[in-house]
């Protein structure tokens, strides 16, 4: 993997995760009760590796099942369910020796022939799996998720129980960093076949190989916790005996428990972050995040270019991060977030940027609209736009229809705001015209971004298409995968497609503004994937 020694995560929150890492855990007090109190801004959706969708579900599954890798806080790849690896010279086969002592939490040993059944699951296209484009250079995946192949010819066996060897059709330069993803999870195919289509639809039908299991979540409720797992490998690295989770959509009522003691942990709005910033519990953490409006081009009216860039020019995001959020976000310079990869020592959200991808220029935003109105023939336009029903949602989405609609002559915006369920629902159905949405990065490189925007993408909710930009991206994953320079070119070339047909209008790269109660040790902090709670305990 030659460019993987050049093509690095920059350590964005590297100053935050060391708040959190305090005295060390060898230090923990027996007679402190070992139990965290933790909210979060939405619900528990599956869990379920193949089909998991969302931030809170990727973050529950990271701490409750485990796979040949994981981020170690301030996004350091760790060997985790691999004890070691070796790569062939061209860099198409890897073999992996595994852990002798992992377990699911069942007390049956994790062996090669779990992650052979969990790969091949997920390519398997009655699976449906979102995140299967992810296995794309593996051999034979393409073939097999366009039915073509059986899934028993995927480039995956097990060598024994415990040796793993993986065959690539071509070189991935991230695929490393594509292991600590739950798609690339082993899964125990007993108890798959056991639950059936039950499976991850609830605490109890569902089996872990990580530092917690799930306990109490039904499927639909809002509570839940995790408990430490016995099984686990790494057992006596976990102090936490229990982690307990509320859904709390209103940061007003999650500070109240916060300082009611209920929870040791709540994220703040702007104004709560404001009036807290000195307070000696106030964190700061930037994410690995796009927050963007997705356009519909199904629809005639955002298929017309003009009538979405006239959108994008219409909004003021300086305003909108200081006045609104409020929290430390900071406009986009690029569809990938700053701070998540580096060449040659060059940032590829900067290296890559088009300033005019977020500017505010209201003569040019009448300019757009009056062109765009004339071309579609009509004198008024009425767009709804889809939400989630959380505080930063419901602001931003007042925000942005009060720029439109004050901008843009004839234009009315109708907002919906909704749970975040619901809305994916929506944005999966195309029943959206704009859609106040994200996408944290699930690995160190800008495809993790790039990917998403591709024709067939199932994360394409707007369904824009651009052969140029497909052809950049599909250089970057093949022609030019073993070229750093060449590879670094062509996805700075698909960005700036996207910044010329603007399918999308960058809005922030977000930053949680938090508060977490001074006795919480030892806790680690990913931009790419969020909290490990492994080696935190309550001092």
């Amino acid at each position: 993997m030659k460019l993987s020694r050049v093509l690095v995560s920059s350590g964005l929150v590297v100053a935050a995760s060391l708040l959190f890492l305090g005295t060390s855990s060898k230090k923990v007090d027996a007679a402190t009760k070992q139990v965290l109190n933790w909210s979060e801004p939405s619900s528990l959706e599956t869990l379920d590796p193949d089909q998991v969708d969302d931030s809170v579900g990727g973050e529950v599954l990271r701490n409750s099942n485990e796979g040949l890798y994981v981020l170690d806080g301030n996004n350091k790849l760790k060997l985790a369910g691999a004890s070691s690896v070796e790569v062939s010279k061209d860099e198409k086969t890897y073999t992996f020796n595994l852990r002798k002592n992992a377990k699911w939490s069942n007390g049956k040993s994790v062996v090669a022939a779990d992650y052979v059944y969990g790969w091949r699951r997920m390519v398997t296209p009655a699976t449906a799996a979102p995140n299967s484009y992810l296995f794309d250079g593996v051999k034979n995946a393409e073939d097999i998720m366009n039915s073509k192949k059986s899934p028993d010819t995927l480039g995956v066996k097990a060598v024994g129980k415990y040796k793993l060897v993986v065959t690539l059709d071509k070189t991935i330069p991230y695929f490393k960093k594509l292991l600590v993803i739950s798609s690339f999870y082993p899964l125990n195919e007993n108890a798959v076949n056991k639950y059936g289509k039950k499976y991850g639809t609830s605490s109890k039908y569902t089996l872990y190989n990580g530092p917690f299991v799930v306990k109490g979540w039904t499927g639909t409720n809002d509570k839940w916790n995790l408990q430490k797992n016995d099984y686990y490998w790494g057992k006596k690295q976990v102090k936490l005996t229990k982690i307990n989770f509320q859904v709390t959509k209103s940061t007003t009522t999650s500070y109240n428990l916060y300082q009611s003691g209920k929870l040791d942990e709540t994220l703040l709005s702007s104004e709560q972050a404001r009036q807290l910033k000195t307070n000696k519990e106030f964190k700061s953490l930037e994410q690995a995040r796009t927050t963007y409006v997705d356009y519909n081009t199904t629809r005639k009216t955002l298929k017309n270019v003009n009538i979405r860039k006239a959108l994008s020019y219409a909004v003021n995001r300086k305003q909108l991060v200081k006045k609104v959020l409020g929290d430390g976000s900071v406009v986009s310079k690029n569809f990938v977030p700053e701070g998540l990869t580096s060449y040659k020592g060059k940032d590829f959200a900067k290296d890559a940027q088009v300033k005019e991808a977020s500017e505010h220029n209201k003569k040019l935003a009448k300019k757009y609209w009056k062109k765009g109105l004339k071309e579609l023939g009509v004198k008024k336009l009425t767009l709804t736009f889809l939400s989630d029903d959380d505080d930063t949602s419901k602001n931003t989405s007042e925000f942005l229809q009060s720029q439109y609609e004050t901008t843009l002559s004839g234009l009315t915006v109708n907002l919906s705001n909704m749970p975040k369920k619901n809305r994916i629902t929506k944005m999966m159905n195309q029943d959206f015209d704009l859609v106040l949405t994200g996408w944290g990065a699930e690995f160190t490189d800008p495809l993790t971004y790039l990917n998403l925007m591709t024709s067939n993408n199932v994360y394409n909710f707007g369904k824009w298409k651009n052969s140029d930009y497909d052809k950049y991206v599909s250089s970057a994953k093949n022609d030019s995968a073993s070229d750093a320079d060449g590879r670094w070119k062509a996805m700075s070339n698909a960005t700036n497609v996207l910044d010329e047909e603007q399918p999308l209008a960058l809005l922030y790269q977000p930053t949680s503004a938090l508060l977490i109660k001074s006795n919480v040790k030892g806790l680690k902090y990913n931009s790419v994937g969020g909290f490990l709670w492994k080696n935190a305990y309550i001092k």
